[in-house]
């Protein structure tokens, strides 16, 4: 999201001695928890004004208790977050990303939550909890996920005399060819460095990037199908000037769409918001529809990416932290994360929140129909480490190498990335 979704790459190794030894004294009631406070970390841009300021209303009306959110940057937050955890005082809730769950789980940094699953999310997108769960387990809690969608600016598009969205693919790059010939705008932005984005479009070729040998989980890379999805990349890459070097955050691509010359962008729904700081003159010509696919029935497959909620497990205050957990995810609070954050709705009751929202409205139907995420195994985390490997697979490809190749380049340290969890 900014927000790379950081790999954890020492939670094992420092968290081996957590294990569930959090207490989990209270009651449920104002009378109960009151004075208590209750510390949630959060990362910086997670959680937007109006949700945390009803969030913390009803908590403590609820229970008596205040809590305070605390803002981490993204920057190095594995480290600190494996150090925290780990300690005698951590932090009670923690937002964790969505791909790096599964190794704080393994670790057993974290509380069960099952039983809470089951009172407050019956409904949720099964996609959407894939990755809060662990060995069978529910060891975290869906708080958002969104996935891609095209931002575009309607004024380019007008200007190259386009009407309507496209339905297919081959749809949309003849509308990029369109607005390159006819207009000074590039088509598209897409550095060449945009993970996610790739790891969608493996999603809708249906590839695998790992696989069991042997016993053990190794690299993938070189399927066919992965280099089927590379290809699509390098075709929407090549409408961009963008480098091929870099990724979506070097330098925002929000801020390049800012400045009116840009055609479209592959983005978040939050990412609108960010154009609009940069440029508040752009907000009349911001439009979104969803990324299609090959035919019109379905849509191009996206990463659903966001974050999970977790109790600590060595926390002091797990039930006073399942309270917060209740109201935090409530449906009232889901829908409101969906209509100020433009997040992909996770259970249908929350489909009248994301037409409020029109990024929301164009991320649904490919959540819904081609929704994926990375893979839900402890030792994916530390693949997505700086540097990605993937990272340089596609650079590599883009600047002409084949897939077979680059694949080889880089497979045997996603292996000894894989190994060591």
């Amino acid at each position: 999201m900014k927000r790379g979704l950081i790999a954890a790459t020492a939670v094992a190794g420092m968290l081996v001695s957590v294990a569930a030894c959090g207490s989990s004294g209270g009651k449920a009631d104002a009378d109960g928890f009151k004075g208590q406070k209750l510390t949630v970390w959060v990362m910086d841009g997670s959680n937007p004004a109006q949700w945390t300021k009803q969030v913390s209303e009803q908590f403590k009306k609820k229970t008596g208790a205040t809590v305070e959110f605390k803002v981490q940057q993204w920057n190095g937050i594995q480290q600190k977050l494996s150090t925290a955890l780990s300690e005698d005082t951590p932090p009670d809730v923690v937002e964790i990303g969505n791909t790096q769950t599964a190794a704080y789980a393994k670790a057993g940094a974290l509380a069960d939550l099952g039983d809470l699953k089951k009172e407050i999310g019956a409904d949720w997108n099964d996609a959407f909890n894939k990755t809060a769960v662990a060995d069978g387990k529910q060891y975290a809690l869906p708080w958002y996920a969104g996935n891609r969608v095209v931002m575009y600016n309607k004024k380019v598009w007008a200007e190259a005399g386009l009407k309507g969205t496209p339905k297919t693919r081959t749809e949309l790059f003849r509308a990029f060819d369109t607005i390159k010939k006819k207009t000074d705008a590039e088509p598209l932005y897409l550095p060449g460095q945009n993970w996610y984005f790739l790891d969608g479009l493996t999603i809708g070729t249906g590839a695998d990037l790992v696989k069991k040998q042997g016993g053990k989980w190794v690299s993938n890379l070189g399927d066919p199908k992965v280099a089927k999805a590379m290809d699509i990349y390098k075709q929407y890459q090549a409408f961009s000037t963008a480098p091929k070097n870099k990724d979506e955050a070097t330098p925002q691509q929000s801020e390049v769409f800012a400045k009116g010359k840009t055609g479209a962008v592959i983005a978040m729904g939050y990412e609108a918001a960010e154009a609009i700081k940069a440029n508040p003159e752009i907000k009349k010509d911001i439009g979104f529809f969803t990324i299609p696919g090959e035919t019109a029935a379905k849509p191009e497959g996206v990463f659903l990416g966001g974050s999970n909620f977790a109790v600590a497990g060595m926390g002091k205050n797990q039930e006073l932290a399942k309270e917060f957990l209740k109201i935090a995810l409530s449906k009232e609070n889901d829908g409101q994360m969906v209509r100020e954050s433009g997040w992909t709705p996770k259970s249908p009751d929350l489909a009248d929140a994301a037409k409020e929202n029109p990024a929301a409205a164009a991320a649904a139907p490919a959540a819904q129909k081609s929704g994926g995420t990375t893979p839900p195994i402890p030792q994916w985390a530390a693949v997505e480490n700086v540097p990605n490997p993937i990272k340089s697979y596609m650079t590599a490809v883009l600047g002409g190498k084949s897939p077979a190749d680059a694949a080889k380049d880089v497979e045997s340290e996603i292996n000894t990335r894989l190994a060591k969890q």
